[in-house]
């Protein structure tokens, strides 16, 4: 016998699955994955457009050796450089570059046009109540 909490887990992780592969597919047309795009966003609204690369990996909830790589992607493109921390020489530090606050802000209207389709059709197709819970928790000012 499963449980309301369950049933309601068990849709949160279809949704957040759905959502996920229909982010990442739209994305690739601006030749950044889901956690590229997810990194670019962090550190275009991070003051002076850097965070350390601790900050970063929690912020996308990957371990170091993951947001090095994706940092090296990042690098790699001309999206993003790497900065050494003035006050601790130990410190490194992911900088956006204007060619990645380019390429983010050419996303931006991907990637919400994509969340807001996949979000309706998963209410359509039997994740309402999550999608409706979810929807229902933003904040006025946004309706």
């Amino acid at each position: 016998m499963t449980t309301f909490d369950d049933d309601m887990w068990v849709g949160v992780v279809r949704l957040h699955a759905r959502v996920e592969h229909a982010l990442a597919t739209a994305l690739q047309r601006h030749g950044l994955g889901l956690s590229e795009y997810r990194a670019l966003c962090h550190l275009s609204t991070a003051g002076k457009g850097e965070l350390r690369m601790q900050e970063l990996a929690e912020l996308l909830g990957l371990n170091q050796s993951s947001v090095t790589r994706l940092v090296g992607r990042l690098e790699q493109a001309g999206l993003t450089r790497r900065d050494l921390c003035a006050d601790d020489r130990r410190g490194v530090y992911s900088v956006i570059t204007e060619e990645g606050r380019a390429r983010k802000a050419g996303a931006s209207d991907t990637y919400e046009a994509a969340l807001t389709q996949a979000l309706d059709r998963a209410e359509a197709e039997g994740l309402a109540p999550v999608v409706t819970a979810l929807r229902a928790s933003r904040p006025a000012a946004t309706l």
